[in-house]
Protein backbone atom coordinates (compact mmCIF):
# COMPACT_ATOMS: atom_id res chain seq x y z
CA UNK A 1 0.00 0.00 0.00
CA UNK A 2 1.23 3.33 -0.85
CA UNK A 3 1.47 6.26 1.86
CA UNK A 4 -0.67 8.49 -0.32
CA UNK A 5 -3.42 6.16 -0.09
CA UNK A 6 -3.10 5.72 3.81
CA UNK A 7 -3.28 9.76 4.03
CA UNK A 8 -6.50 9.69 2.05
CA UNK A 9 -8.15 7.38 4.39
CA UNK A 10 -7.28 9.27 7.52
CA UNK A 11 -7.73 12.69 5.84
CA UNK A 12 -10.67 11.85 3.94
CA UNK A 13 -13.56 13.99 4.55
CA UNK A 14 -15.90 11.00 6.28
CA UNK A 15 -14.07 9.24 8.88
CA UNK A 16 -13.01 5.48 8.65
CA UNK A 17 -15.30 3.23 9.93
CA UNK A 18 -13.63 -0.12 10.85
CA UNK A 19 -9.68 -0.76 10.72
CA UNK A 20 -8.65 -3.74 7.45
CA UNK A 21 -6.18 -2.24 5.20
CA UNK A 22 -7.89 -3.56 1.62
CA UNK A 23 -10.26 -1.99 2.84
CA UNK A 24 -8.30 1.65 3.53
CA UNK A 25 -7.03 0.65 0.09
CA UNK A 26 -10.51 0.98 -1.33
CA UNK A 27 -11.24 3.63 0.67
CA UNK A 28 -8.50 5.74 -1.14
CA UNK A 29 -10.42 5.22 -4.22
CA UNK A 30 -14.43 5.00 -3.01
CA UNK A 31 -15.26 7.89 -0.78
CA UNK A 32 -18.63 6.54 -0.07
CA UNK A 33 -17.06 4.41 2.78
CA UNK A 34 -14.03 4.39 4.73
CA UNK A 35 -13.03 1.37 6.53
CA UNK A 36 -9.87 0.74 9.07
CA UNK A 37 -6.89 -1.78 10.57
CA UNK A 38 -3.50 -2.10 8.21
CA UNK A 39 -2.36 1.06 6.72
CA UNK A 40 0.77 1.72 5.55
CA UNK A 41 2.77 -1.03 4.35
CA UNK A 42 0.56 -4.41 6.27
CA UNK A 43 -1.15 -5.61 3.02
CA UNK A 44 -3.80 -8.46 3.51
CA UNK A 45 -5.89 -7.77 6.50
CA UNK A 46 -7.03 -10.59 9.29
CA UNK A 47 -8.75 -12.71 7.07
CA UNK A 48 -8.93 -16.69 8.39
CA UNK A 49 -9.28 -19.09 4.97
CA UNK A 50 -9.22 -22.76 6.60
CA UNK A 51 -6.05 -24.65 6.68
CA UNK A 52 -5.98 -28.32 7.56
CA UNK A 53 -4.12 -30.11 10.50
CA UNK A 54 -3.62 -28.38 14.21
CA UNK A 55 -0.56 -26.37 15.41
CA UNK A 56 0.81 -25.89 18.84
CA UNK A 57 -0.54 -22.48 20.04
CA UNK A 58 1.27 -19.54 21.39
CA UNK A 59 1.50 -18.85 24.94
CA UNK A 60 -1.10 -16.43 25.76
CA UNK A 61 -1.53 -14.73 29.35
CA UNK A 62 1.85 -16.11 30.59
CA UNK A 63 3.71 -13.84 33.15
CA UNK A 64 7.30 -12.93 30.90
CA UNK A 65 9.76 -11.34 33.22
CA UNK A 66 17.65 20.71 0.40
CA UNK A 67 19.34 23.82 -0.08
CA UNK A 68 22.83 25.45 1.00
CA UNK A 69 22.75 25.09 4.83
CA UNK A 70 24.29 28.62 6.72
CA UNK A 71 27.45 27.72 9.02
CA UNK A 72 26.17 27.89 12.41
CA UNK A 73 27.11 30.08 14.90
CA UNK A 74 27.63 29.28 18.40
CA UNK A 75 24.11 30.64 19.24
CA UNK A 76 22.27 28.77 16.95
CA UNK A 77 23.62 25.45 18.24
CA UNK A 78 21.45 23.01 20.18
CA UNK A 79 21.67 23.64 23.90
CA UNK A 80 19.81 22.45 27.15
CA UNK A 81 19.62 19.01 29.01
CA UNK A 82 22.08 16.34 27.34
CA UNK A 83 20.36 13.14 25.43
CA UNK A 84 21.27 9.89 26.48
CA UNK A 85 23.24 7.56 24.10
CA UNK A 86 20.36 4.92 24.01
CA UNK A 87 20.42 2.07 22.18
CA UNK A 88 17.64 1.29 19.63
CA UNK A 89 14.04 0.31 20.76
CA UNK A 90 14.45 2.99 23.77
CA UNK A 91 12.34 5.64 24.63
CA UNK A 92 14.19 8.79 24.88
CA UNK A 93 11.14 11.96 25.35
CA UNK A 94 8.08 12.13 26.98
CA UNK A 95 4.87 13.91 25.69
CA UNK A 96 4.32 17.27 25.58
CA UNK A 97 2.07 21.16 24.71
CA UNK A 98 2.88 23.54 22.08
CA UNK A 99 -0.16 25.73 22.14
CA UNK A 100 -2.86 23.64 20.54
CA UNK A 101 -0.55 21.09 19.13
CA UNK A 102 -0.04 18.03 22.07
CA UNK A 103 2.47 15.60 21.49
CA UNK A 104 1.69 12.22 22.56
CA UNK A 105 4.41 9.94 24.48
CA UNK A 106 6.06 7.61 21.91
CA UNK A 107 4.79 4.49 20.88
CA UNK A 108 7.30 3.63 17.86
CA UNK A 109 10.48 2.75 17.92
CA UNK A 110 13.39 1.40 15.67
CA UNK A 111 16.78 1.32 14.96
CA UNK A 112 16.91 4.92 13.88
CA UNK A 113 14.33 6.71 15.31
CA UNK A 114 10.93 7.30 18.13
CA UNK A 115 7.92 8.45 16.71
CA UNK A 116 4.33 9.88 18.88
CA UNK A 117 1.46 11.27 17.87
CA UNK A 118 0.62 15.17 17.48
CA UNK A 119 -2.72 16.31 18.10
CA UNK A 120 -4.58 19.58 17.10
CA UNK A 121 -7.58 21.66 19.31
CA UNK A 122 -8.41 22.58 16.42
CA UNK A 123 -8.14 19.27 14.34
CA UNK A 124 -9.98 16.08 14.35
CA UNK A 125 -7.72 12.69 14.49
CA UNK A 126 -9.17 9.64 12.99
CA UNK A 127 -7.05 7.44 14.91
CA UNK A 128 -9.59 6.51 17.13
CA UNK A 129 -12.25 3.72 16.88
CA UNK A 130 -15.22 4.26 18.74
CA UNK A 131 -15.73 1.55 22.22
CA UNK A 132 -18.07 -1.55 21.56
CA UNK A 133 -20.70 0.41 24.28
CA UNK A 134 -20.89 2.94 21.57
CA UNK A 135 -21.08 1.24 18.64
CA UNK A 136 -22.60 -1.65 16.84
CA UNK A 137 -20.82 -4.71 16.19
CA UNK A 138 -21.30 -5.76 12.08
CA UNK A 139 -19.43 -8.80 10.67
CA UNK A 140 -16.41 -8.01 13.22
CA UNK A 141 -16.16 -4.96 12.60
CA UNK A 142 -17.09 -1.69 14.54
CA UNK A 143 -19.05 0.86 12.86
CA UNK A 144 -17.90 4.26 13.74
CA UNK A 145 -20.77 7.15 14.44
CA UNK A 146 -20.21 11.17 13.57
CA UNK A 147 -19.79 13.23 16.54
CA UNK A 148 -19.82 17.71 16.89
CA UNK A 149 -15.95 17.02 17.12
CA UNK A 150 -15.89 16.18 13.02
CA UNK A 151 -17.23 19.31 11.98
CA UNK A 152 -13.64 20.28 12.43
CA UNK A 153 -10.77 19.86 9.69
CA UNK A 154 -8.88 16.37 10.28
CA UNK A 155 -4.99 16.44 10.71
CA UNK A 156 -2.73 13.39 10.79
CA UNK A 157 0.30 14.20 12.51
CA UNK A 158 3.78 12.68 13.97
CA UNK A 159 6.55 13.65 15.69
CA UNK A 160 9.62 11.43 14.85
CA UNK A 161 12.58 11.97 16.58
CA UNK A 162 16.20 10.69 15.25
CA UNK A 163 18.83 9.20 16.23
CA UNK A 164 22.14 11.15 15.89
CA UNK A 165 23.27 10.69 12.36
CA UNK A 166 20.22 9.39 11.02
CA UNK A 167 18.38 12.03 9.53
CA UNK A 168 19.96 13.99 6.58
CA UNK A 169 18.26 17.55 6.57
CA UNK A 170 19.81 18.40 3.31
CA UNK A 171 18.05 15.64 1.46
CA UNK A 172 14.91 17.38 2.18
CA UNK A 173 13.54 18.48 -1.12
CA UNK A 174 12.61 21.95 -1.89
CA UNK A 175 13.53 22.40 1.83
CA UNK A 176 13.81 25.70 3.03
CA UNK A 177 16.53 25.99 5.79
CA UNK A 178 16.07 28.75 9.07
CA UNK A 179 16.88 29.10 12.28
CA UNK A 180 14.03 28.43 15.23
CA UNK A 181 14.50 29.29 19.21
CA UNK A 182 18.24 29.15 18.01
CA UNK A 183 18.06 25.72 16.31
CA UNK A 184 18.88 25.02 12.99
CA UNK A 185 15.65 23.88 11.57
CA UNK A 186 14.26 22.72 7.65
CA UNK A 187 10.39 23.29 6.17
CA UNK A 188 8.95 22.25 3.32
CA UNK A 189 5.62 21.55 1.59
CA UNK A 190 4.77 18.30 0.86
CA UNK A 191 2.64 16.62 -2.12
CA UNK A 192 -0.50 16.56 -2.61
CA UNK A 193 -1.14 12.86 -0.71
CA UNK A 194 2.52 12.69 -0.48
CA UNK A 195 3.16 11.63 -3.77
CA UNK A 196 5.70 12.99 -5.48
CA UNK A 197 4.69 13.33 -9.21
CA UNK A 198 1.63 15.29 -7.51
CA UNK A 199 1.46 19.27 -7.07
CA UNK A 200 2.47 20.35 -3.44
CA UNK A 201 -0.87 20.95 -1.09
CA UNK A 202 -0.40 23.81 1.14
CA UNK A 203 -1.98 21.28 4.02
CA UNK A 204 0.72 18.81 4.00
CA UNK A 205 3.88 20.51 5.69
CA UNK A 206 7.58 19.51 7.09
CA UNK A 207 9.31 20.85 9.73
CA UNK A 208 12.75 19.56 11.15
CA UNK A 209 15.04 20.51 13.23
CA UNK A 210 18.33 19.52 15.09
CA UNK A 211 17.08 19.19 19.21
CA UNK A 212 20.95 17.94 19.41
CA UNK A 213 24.53 17.83 17.65
CA UNK A 214 23.71 15.87 14.29
CA UNK A 215 20.36 14.90 16.14
CA UNK A 216 17.06 15.65 14.47
CA UNK A 217 13.48 15.86 14.98
CA UNK A 218 10.93 16.29 11.98
CA UNK A 219 7.31 16.47 12.21
CA UNK A 220 5.15 15.63 9.51
CA UNK A 221 1.50 17.17 9.16
CA UNK A 222 -1.50 16.11 6.75
CA UNK A 223 -3.80 18.63 7.64
CA UNK A 224 -7.34 19.14 6.01
CA UNK A 225 -6.96 22.99 6.60
CA UNK A 226 -4.18 24.43 4.44
CA UNK A 227 -3.41 27.14 7.18
CA UNK A 228 -3.21 25.15 10.22
CA UNK A 229 -1.36 23.88 11.34
CA UNK A 230 1.18 27.03 10.14
CA UNK A 231 5.26 26.35 10.40
CA UNK A 232 5.13 28.89 12.87
CA UNK A 233 2.62 26.68 14.83
CA UNK A 234 4.68 23.57 14.03
CA UNK A 235 8.42 25.66 15.22
CA UNK A 236 6.47 25.81 18.31
CA UNK A 237 7.00 22.23 18.99
CA UNK A 238 11.13 23.21 19.43
CA UNK A 239 11.38 24.19 22.57
CA UNK A 240 9.19 21.31 24.32
CA UNK A 241 11.54 18.61 23.01
CA UNK A 242 13.28 17.74 26.09
CA UNK A 243 14.98 14.20 26.97
CA UNK A 244 13.68 12.21 29.55
CA UNK A 245 14.87 8.61 31.67
CA UNK A 246 15.34 6.53 28.92
CA UNK A 247 12.83 3.70 28.71
CA UNK A 248 13.53 0.37 26.63
CA UNK A 249 9.93 0.26 25.13
CA UNK A 250 8.12 -3.07 26.16
CA UNK A 251 6.59 -5.22 24.32
CA UNK A 252 3.48 -8.03 25.28
CA UNK A 253 5.42 -10.97 23.56
CA UNK A 254 8.21 -12.70 22.88
CA UNK A 255 9.85 -14.63 19.69
CA UNK A 256 10.64 -18.28 19.93
CA UNK A 257 11.81 -18.64 16.10
CA UNK A 258 13.10 -15.97 13.64
CA UNK A 259 14.25 -17.27 9.97
CA UNK A 260 17.77 -16.86 9.88
CA UNK A 261 19.16 -13.46 8.37
CA UNK A 262 16.24 -11.68 9.37
CA UNK A 263 16.43 -8.75 12.01
CA UNK A 264 14.22 -6.21 13.82
CA UNK A 265 13.27 -2.80 12.47
CA UNK A 266 10.35 -1.26 14.30
CA UNK A 267 7.91 -2.25 16.81
CA UNK A 268 4.74 -0.40 18.08
CA UNK A 269 4.25 -0.78 22.08
CA UNK A 270 0.10 -0.28 22.55
CA UNK A 271 0.60 -0.34 18.86
CA UNK A 272 1.52 -2.04 15.84
CA UNK A 273 4.89 -1.33 14.59
CA UNK A 274 6.00 1.94 12.01
CA UNK A 275 3.16 4.19 10.52
CA UNK A 276 0.55 1.22 11.15
CA UNK A 277 1.11 1.75 14.44
CA UNK A 278 0.86 5.93 14.51
CA UNK A 279 -2.19 5.81 12.10
CA UNK A 280 -4.18 3.46 14.70
CA UNK A 281 -2.46 4.99 17.70
CA UNK A 282 -5.83 4.85 19.66
CA UNK A 283 -6.73 1.33 18.53
CA UNK A 284 -6.66 -0.50 21.20
CA UNK A 285 -4.12 -2.56 19.25
CA UNK A 286 -1.07 -4.27 22.47
CA UNK A 287 2.03 -4.17 20.20
CA UNK A 288 4.26 -5.87 16.97
CA UNK A 289 7.21 -5.89 15.58
CA UNK A 290 8.53 -5.50 11.84
CA UNK A 291 11.87 -7.85 10.98
CA UNK A 292 14.26 -6.95 7.54
CA UNK A 293 16.56 -9.67 5.95
CA UNK A 294 19.02 -7.61 5.40
CA UNK A 295 19.35 -4.72 7.79
CA UNK A 296 18.55 -1.62 6.44
CA UNK A 297 20.54 1.39 6.77
CA UNK A 298 19.73 3.43 9.86
CA UNK A 299 21.07 6.78 8.19
CA UNK A 300 20.18 9.01 5.10
CA UNK A 301 16.91 9.44 6.19
CA UNK A 302 14.23 11.87 5.53
CA UNK A 303 10.98 10.36 6.70
CA UNK A 304 10.17 6.40 8.51
CA UNK A 305 11.61 3.30 7.08
CA UNK A 306 7.37 2.45 5.56
CA UNK A 307 6.85 5.73 4.01
CA UNK A 308 8.71 4.71 1.35
CA UNK A 309 6.88 2.26 -0.99
CA UNK A 310 9.09 -0.92 -1.69
CA UNK A 311 11.75 0.17 1.26
CA UNK A 312 10.71 -2.97 2.68
CA UNK A 313 11.94 -5.61 -0.27
CA UNK A 314 12.09 -9.00 2.11
CA UNK A 315 10.65 -8.99 5.85
CA UNK A 316 7.40 -9.84 8.11
CA UNK A 317 5.14 -8.48 10.49
CA UNK A 318 4.04 -9.38 14.09
CA UNK A 319 0.79 -8.18 15.15
CA UNK A 320 -0.66 -8.87 18.92
CA UNK A 321 -4.34 -6.99 18.86
CA UNK A 322 -7.39 -7.51 20.63
CA UNK A 323 -9.58 -9.95 17.95
CA UNK A 324 -11.86 -7.13 17.56
CA UNK A 325 -9.32 -5.16 15.26
CA UNK A 326 -9.84 -8.32 12.43
CA UNK A 327 -12.28 -8.70 10.34
CA UNK A 328 -13.33 -11.97 10.62
CA UNK A 329 -15.46 -13.46 14.13
CA UNK A 330 -12.62 -14.84 16.67
CA UNK A 331 -12.05 -18.39 16.89
CA UNK A 332 -10.74 -19.32 19.97
CA UNK A 333 -7.91 -21.54 20.33
CA UNK A 334 -8.03 -21.51 16.34
CA UNK A 335 -5.11 -21.22 13.83
CA UNK A 336 -5.35 -20.45 10.34
CA UNK A 337 -2.58 -19.09 7.65
CA UNK A 338 -3.57 -17.88 4.00
CA UNK A 339 -1.01 -17.95 1.10
CA UNK A 340 0.32 -15.56 -1.16
CA UNK A 341 1.44 -16.41 -4.68
CA UNK A 342 3.37 -19.02 -5.80
CA UNK A 343 2.69 -19.88 -1.81
CA UNK A 344 4.80 -17.44 -0.86
CA UNK A 345 3.91 -14.24 1.29
CA UNK A 346 0.48 -14.34 2.94
CA UNK A 347 -0.10 -14.63 7.26
CA UNK A 348 -1.34 -16.95 9.71
CA UNK A 349 -3.24 -15.88 12.65
CA UNK A 350 -3.64 -17.80 16.32
CA UNK A 351 -6.30 -16.88 18.92
CA UNK A 352 -5.53 -17.00 22.51
CA UNK A 353 -8.08 -20.06 23.93
CA UNK A 354 -10.97 -17.36 25.02
CA UNK A 355 -10.31 -15.85 21.28
CA UNK A 356 -9.83 -12.30 22.67
CA UNK A 357 -6.26 -12.05 21.54
CA UNK A 358 -4.99 -12.96 17.75
CA UNK A 359 -1.47 -13.66 17.00
CA UNK A 360 -1.08 -12.32 13.55
CA UNK A 361 2.55 -12.61 11.79
CA UNK A 362 2.19 -11.82 7.82
CA UNK A 363 4.72 -11.06 5.05
CA UNK A 364 2.24 -8.87 2.84
CA UNK A 365 3.25 -5.85 1.90
CA UNK A 366 7.00 -6.43 3.09
CA UNK A 367 8.37 -8.41 0.17
CA UNK A 368 6.53 -11.84 1.05
CA UNK A 369 9.94 -13.82 0.54
CA UNK A 370 8.94 -16.16 3.51
CA UNK A 371 6.49 -19.17 2.95
CA UNK A 372 3.42 -19.96 4.58
CA UNK A 373 5.41 -22.91 6.72
CA UNK A 374 8.19 -20.28 8.14
CA UNK A 375 4.79 -17.60 8.78
CA UNK A 376 3.48 -20.60 11.05
CA UNK A 377 6.68 -21.63 12.67
CA UNK A 378 6.81 -18.14 13.65
CA UNK A 379 3.73 -17.70 15.02
CA UNK A 380 3.99 -20.86 17.04
CA UNK A 381 6.84 -19.44 18.78
CA UNK A 382 5.46 -16.45 20.12
CA UNK A 383 4.34 -16.18 23.73
CA UNK A 384 1.64 -13.71 25.02
CA UNK A 385 2.63 -11.90 28.13
CA UNK A 386 -0.90 -10.44 30.20
CA UNK A 387 -2.01 -7.87 27.45
CA UNK A 388 -3.48 -5.66 30.11
CA UNK A 389 -0.90 -5.88 32.14
CA UNK A 390 2.43 -4.25 31.10
CA UNK A 391 4.40 -5.45 34.49
CA UNK A 392 4.40 -8.89 32.60
CA UNK A 393 5.73 -7.62 29.29
CA UNK A 394 9.72 -7.86 28.36
CA UNK A 395 12.01 -4.68 26.80
CA UNK A 396 11.93 -5.16 23.35
CA UNK A 397 15.62 -5.48 22.40
CA UNK A 398 15.30 -8.78 24.64
CA UNK A 399 11.73 -10.08 23.30
CA UNK A 400 12.67 -9.95 19.59
CA UNK A 401 15.76 -12.03 20.25
CA UNK A 402 14.39 -15.99 20.35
Amino acid sequence: MQLRELVDAVTGDEPPMSRTVDDIVAAGRRAERRRRTRFATVGAGLVAVAVAGAVTLPTLGAKRTAGDTPALSAASRPAGAAWPDAAPFTFTFQGYDAGTLHVQDPIVASTAYQIASVYSDRHTSNDKPVGEDEAEARGGTIEQKKTAADAKPTLWAYLTVYRPGAFDPAAIKDGQNVTVAGRKAVRATLPFGLDPRNPLDPGNKLFAWEYADNAWAAVTSISGDAATPSFDDLGGLVTGLKPARSRPAPLPFTVGYVPRGYVPLQIGTHAMPGLSGIAAARGGDYGGATYTRPALPASGLTAPFDSVEGAIRDGFHIFVTPSTSANQSPEPGAAKCYSGAARRGGFCNIWSADGSVVVQVSSEGVGGQLPQAELRRIAEGISVADVRDESTWTPAAEALTP
